[in-house]
């Protein structure tokens, strides 16, 4: 497959650590609110419908289910989860040398 101008630009800038780590960040950040938003779809609710099942805010559920949002509590996950009938599960690893 022939390499883009984009492609060719991100591997130059995955050169840099700083860039790479938060590139890195943000597709976890990504993960998680796509996963937050396809467990809410299969329960088949709306955001509303979560956010009172939570007692919170539409706006909040909004927020959990937003890429760029980094602000996920544990809590707020496990709560999350539970009325989802999910578990949340959290890996932290050494970082290879």
């Amino acid at each position: 497959m022939k390499k883009t101008n984009f492609d060719r630009y991100l591997d130059e800038q995955m050169q840099d650590p700083a860039f790479a780590a938060r590139f890195k960040q943000a597709g976890e950040a990504w993960d998680v609110a796509l996963q937050i938003a396809a467990l809410r779809q299969q329960a088949g609710l709306s955001q509303r419908e979560l956010a009172r099942k939570l007692k919170t805010s539409q706006q909040q559920i909004s927020r959990l289910e937003s890429p760029g949002y980094e602000g996920h509590s544990l809590s707020m996950l496990r709560r999350v989860a539970k009325v989802l009938h999910a578990r949340v599960r959290v890996t932290i690893e050494a970082q290879s040398a």
